[in-house]
């Protein structure tokens, strides 16, 4: 566990374009192997390039896709003729899946702020699926880029109630609070009255504060006002914001939350009726 805390620390230690480099190096001997023995997908990257969630083969890089869909099915009450945006869309694990369910009346629209997985899903999505839509928005995260637009300020590329579902899959998670707030505030301004939007995140309680930052594995020990972070030089590798804070901001905004779902990330042995790692919130305008 600790060894893990460790290779962590190591990892957020170092610059983002670093970060890229060595994930690349790390797995071409896998990618290579894909490669040669025709494991690869057309619409799948290669697991060097896969810079969110964890580096999988083809096979199970599309199967959490899947999962993904399932869980919009179920909890946003996704249908095949929505118009979707996905807010930080990465390099297409969830829009290969829609790719499958979205029919022609459906639209999709996604953005990211990492411009090589905008790139790889317009070259080989979009190309197949024309109402399939990605964008790159230079924003800065210090997880992920050094600089550009200040994502407090940023408005979404979108006019009013365009969408009727709107999902962020592990996006919030590596956001500041003040970002966090912004983004609400232009989820409710795109979303259609009656749309619904779902994140995951982690949430905690004053109940388990304690536990979440003195665990060997998977900690936050950062305090923060409201807010807990797991590293304080890379303040957006991994952020848990307090159930007060997360109520407040959604008050704010004057969406309404429908459903908040518990992930196993805090649970010390997982629990199997459990459908995702981190905790899922819906909200409805």
């Amino acid at each position: 566990m600790k060894k893990s805390n460790a290779l962590r620390k190591f990892w957020y230690n170092l610059p983002p374009n670093q970060r890229y480099k060595v994930r690349r190096l790390y797995y071409f001997p896998a990618d290579l192997f894909d490669t040669i023995t025709g494991k690869k997908n057309k619409y799948v990257p290669p697991r060097g390039y896969i810079y969110t969630g964890s580096s999988s083969n083809a096979k199970n890089y599309l199967e959490q896709g899947r999962e993904q869909l399932d869980i919009l099915k179920n909890e946003l009450l996704l249908r095949p003729n929505d118009h979707v945006l996905d807010i930080g869309s990465g390099i297409g694990r969830t829009a290969i899946a829609l790719t499958q369910y979205l029919n022609r009346e459906g639209q999709y629209e996604g953005f990211d702020a990492v411009e090589k997985g905008v790139k790889w899903c317009n070259t080989k999505l979009k190309k197949d699926f024309p109402n399939f839509n990605f964008k790159y928005i230079p924003l800065n995260n210090d997880l992920y880029n050094n600089s550009g637009i200040d994502a407090s300020k940023f408005d979404f590329p979108y006019k009013d109630r365009t969408f009727n579902k709107v999902f962020l899959f592990s996006v919030f998670t590596h956001m500041q609070i003040n970002e966090i707030k912004n983004y609400l505030k232009e989820i409710e301004r795109v979303l259609e009255p009656g749309g619904m939007c779902l994140a995951t995140l982690f949430i905690y309680s004053s109940e388990i504060e304690k536990y979440i930052c003195e665990r060997d594995y998977f900690s936050f020990p950062v305090k923060k006002e409201g807010y807990r972070l797991m590293n304080n030089t890379v303040k957006s590798a991994n952020v848990a914001i307090s159930i007060d804070k997360l109520n407040e901001m959604i008050l704010a905004t004057g969406l309404k939350k429908v459903k908040l779902i518990d992930g196993f990330w805090k649970d010390a042995k997982r629990k199997k009726n459990k459908i995702e790692f981190q905790d899922i919130l819906i909200l409805k305008k």
